[in-house]
């Protein structure tokens, strides 16, 4: 049956998903790939199914925010995607991350509105180990620069008390922040399905969000080989998983 927001049906089905924020990141996904296909492209959710080494592969944006990861993640599951990995930027919360360093993420702090819908949030946000392991694997054979750890989900980059909040988690050894990967791990865990996500730092800690961010838009060489770094691990790390 046709998904009503990412329009996608079991015809155009696989067993992993690559899922990033930005529709135009896709596009990126598709030079990784071979025997690409356009899908659909509905609301946030533009899609495309192609091989990886032989391995069938949908790349699907998801837009901003914990709700549209978690719609996609329901409606993946429905057609039977059973792997998905988000591949997002992030905002350091660690000096020592520098720009287009990896964050593999272990877990996520709950600060999203969406997976406490679905849940208590003392129920923990993680991701499956096995892909985790693999992605550490592949980031260190391509000798890219990578850490791993905790990440902070929350809901917007402009309340209040934004700085504060940061400064209190960064204490803690949190890494960086998103907006989806707790979201994701979530709904995943309560649906059966795989999931990891890696980000690429767009911003280090202690800049101004909106001029970090306004310049990875413009293609900021760092960033820019993050973002194909995280697509090459993150593929890599699916397809190791799916031939255990």
């Amino acid at each position: 049956m046709k998904q009503p927001h990412i329009q996608l049906d079991e015809t155009n089905s696989a067993p992993c998903a690559l899922m990033p924020g930005d529709p135009k990141r896709v596009d990126v996904i598709a030079q990784y790939l071979e025997d690409v296909k356009e899908l659909t492209f509905n609301r946030e959710y533009r899609s495309i199914i192609g091989t990886y080494k032989g391995m069938k592969v949908i790349g699907i944006s998801t837009g901003m925010g914990g709700a549209s990861v978690a719609i996609s993640v329901e409606e993946l599951k429905n057609i039977g995607v059973h792997t998905m990995m988000r591949i997002g930027s992030a905002g350091a919360m660690q000096s020592n991350i520098k720009l287009g360093d990896l964050v593999i993420c272990e877990g996520a702090i709950r600060e999203d509105g969406a997976s406490k819908c679905y849940i208590d949030e003392r129920y923990p946000a993680v991701a499956d180990y096995r892909l985790i392991n693999h992605c550490v694997e592949v980031a260190k054979e391509q000798n890219f620069s990578y850490h791993t750890g905790v990440v902070l989900s929350h809901e917007s980059f402009y309340y209040d008390e934004d700085g504060q909040d940061s400064l209190k988690w960064s204490k803690k050894g949190v890494l960086a922040s998103d907006f989806e990967t707790a979201a994701l791990y979530t709904v995943g865990r309560l649906r059966n399905v795989r999931t990891a996500s890696i980000l690429n730092n767009v911003v280090l800690w202690g800049e101004n969000t909106e001029e970090s961010i306004g310049s990875y838009q413009d293609g900021a060489s760092l960033t820019a080989e993050g973002e194909k770094r995280e697509i090459i691990t993150a593929l890599e790390a699916m397809y190791r998983l799916e031939n255990e």
